[in-house]
């Protein structure tokens, strides 16, 4: 260290490149660093570092400098190869740093440098969410990590099961810490009906409508929601909702949007709302009747924590971490029946009670998830292992 108590972090911005915004990894790396932010001041044996460039979109550059909180340019990060497989190292040797924090599986432990890494799921091993090329790439970043980095801090139990199960690992090497969300955005306060129903028109938004909000990709089991959502309208002609899915469009979305278009001219619309900022995204949250998460695997979901905290109520697939992360209070589903899928929607729909009663457990649950307890649990992992 630098000191007999110093701690020098140097922070891995790869994640903060423009093309990310928006993404969950990208708004826990921006989150984590708001909240070292507020530690670096009033913890004097700790300081951070983080890197930016001139020679790229990283949005590293924007975040402002503060007590005990530096930015380090290097050219460095401006070559995407070259950064992860080695580049971060030499930087944060250069920036003589303690260890280096990389927010997502983005570079190798190369160097004397010892890396802690987060390593959100492994989706890369069980549900590819991109090309070939790419999943490959994941693969190995994952292999190596996993077996090189100091320590790896994981979203759910879940996640750490699977990195335990996958790679062999020491239970020790595998840390746990619950991510956050904005408690100042995302809550059950009423929302303003001017700026809501301004924002319904916008997007064209005229009857009650079932949420789902997230990239659109297969791994979120979109199409089963759309042909659930048909079956329930075909069942139940008194039921009339739309369907949104908000998000951007990411890898082989086309059988989604296939998917809804076979079911033009029937009753209900299935709208896309495309990518939304956070206060318009917590807008129509806490405009819709319900929230649906039917994802076949999560590390986390922060779209299921967010849409507890407004006080929706939010049925999910009994798959993967999201029973351990809503705490089992919510209603669950097969995510791979739809027969299931349907029947819960209708339920829900036509008990108002029970829409009550999940809204308020969801939101008593999600309480529990702060950025600044993630913050100081992942640092509490720094400090542990050096």
């Amino acid at each position: 260290m630098n000191g007999a108590h110093d701690l020098k972090i140097a922070i891995d911005s790869w994640v903060l490149a423009s093309r990310f915004r928006y993404q969950g990894t990208y708004v826990y790396a921006q989150s984590l660093i708001a909240e070292f932010k507020k530690i670096a001041r009033t913890s004097p044996e700790v300081q951070f570092c983080l890197f930016t460039s001139p020679r790229n979109s990283n949005d590293a550059g924007l975040v402002e400098v503060s007590e005990r909180f530096q930015l380090v340019q290097t050219s460095l990060l401006g070559h995407d190869r070259l950064w992860r497989l080695g580049g971060a190292s030499r930087a944060a040797a250069r920036a003589q740093a303690d260890l280096i924090f990389a927010p997502t599986l983005s570079v190798l432990p190369v160097g004397k440098i010892p890396l802690i890494c987060t390593i959100h799921d492994v989706t890369p091993v069980v549900m590819p969410s991109h090309s070939k090329k790419v999943t490959i790439l994941q693969r190995s970043l994952l292999w190596f990590a996993s077996r090189m980095a100091r320590s790896i801090i994981t979203d759910s139990e879940c996640s750490k099961n699977d990195l335990l199960k996958l790679y062999g690992l020491a239970e020790s090497k595998v840390k746990v810490v619950y991510l956050g969300y904005d408690k100042g955005v995302f809550n059950d306060v009423a929302p303003d009906p001017e700026l809501q129903k301004t924002l319904l028109t916008k997007l064209g938004i005229e009857k009650p409508y079932i949420l789902h909000h997230g990239m659109i990709q297969p791994r979120k089991n979109l199409k089963r929601l759309i042909e659930a959502y048909r079956l329930l309208l075909d069942r139940n002609k008194n039921l009339d909702f739309d369907l949104l899915l908000a998000g951007a469009m990411g890898w082989e979305y086309e059988e989604i949007l296939t998917a809804a278009a076979n079911g033009a001219g029937k009753q209900g619309r299935i709208v896309f709302p495309g990518t939304l900022d956070a206060p318009d995204l917590a807008l129509l949250i806490k405009g819709a009747s319900m929230v649906v998460i039917p994802s076949l695997y999560e590390g986390f979901c922060l779209p299921m924590v967010e849409a507890m905290a407004c006080g929706v109520p939010v049925v999910a697939a009994n798959t993967s971490c999201l029973p351990e992360v809503s705490g089992g209070v919510l209603r669950y589903f097969d995510p791979r029946s739809l027969e299931e899928m349907a029947a819960l929607m209708e339920q829900m729909l036509e008990d108002e009670q029970l829409r009550k009663t999940l809204a308020e457990e969801g939101t008593k649950r999600a309480a529990f998830f702060d950025w600044h307890r993630c913050a100081e649990e992942t640092l509490a992992v720094f400090r542990e292992e050096l």
